[in-house]
């Protein structure tokens, strides 16, 4: 490059990237290079090839997470729905029972929302000993989530059903606490599926109750 050349670059005015182990610098007004790359530029770029990493790797974790909730869904619908039309019809219910169309649409944004949450805390970084405790509770508790479906509808024992959405809520409740510790956002979506697991577990009670 003539060593009288300028080459400009336009302003980039705020923080690249701040996050709790990486803080990037303000560049400013338009900086100047005369001749060769100044180091605010290649921090610029640094910060730039991180940034799309990130995104990559959040977008990457959400897409599987979310496929994983859904797909445990998946089952527990099947086994849901062959029984309700015969066994759970025959139940008698609390008055506060939804109606039936409800549940799906229900279950499928509390999946997609778990998966969203699963996955953001993945992108922090799989090997740090946090995440993967946040990791293990959450495997935990949509295995036990699985279960209750199984025991419930599948064995038609809402008694034992009743004992496995309590150790559900345990784990949920264990989940979110990881999970604030690893990514604040990302534990504020557990919290609708945690209140509709108190609210089938009344429902659990309710049943038993009255049958």
């Amino acid at each position: 490059m003539d060593g009288d050349a300028q080459v400009v670059f336009p302003s980039i005015g705020e923080n690249l990237l701040e996050t709790k182990s990486f803080v990037l610098i303000i560049l400013g007004k338009d900086t100047i290079f005369n001749g060769n790359f100044s180091p605010k530029y290649i921090h610029y770029l640094a910060a730039k090839s991180y940034l799309m990493k990130r995104k990559t790797k959040i977008v990457l974790g959400v897409t599987v997470a979310t496929s994983l909730c859904l797909t445990i869904g998946g089952v527990s619908g099947f086994i849901t729905q062959a029984a309700i039309p015969v066994w759970y019809a025959g139940l008698e219910k609390p008055f506060f029972t939804p109606p039936n169309w409800l549940f799906g649409p229900v279950w499928t944004t509390l999946y997609i929302l778990m998966g969203i949450a699963a996955g953001w805390i993945w992108s922090k970084g799989s090997h740090h000993r946090w995440v993967k405790t946040a990791l293990f509770h959450f495997a935990a508790q949509l295995i036990v989530n699985a279960l209750w479906s199984i025991v419930f509808f599948g064995l038609k024992s809402p008694i034992i059903a009743l004992l496995v959405i309590a150790l559900l809520i345990f784990l949920i409740v264990r989940t979110i606490h990881w999970f604030l510790i690893v990514e604040r956002t990302a534990a504020y979506l557990l919290y609708p599926y945690l209140a509709w697991v108190c609210y089938a577990s009344l429902l659990n009670l309710g049943i038993v109750y009255f049958n």
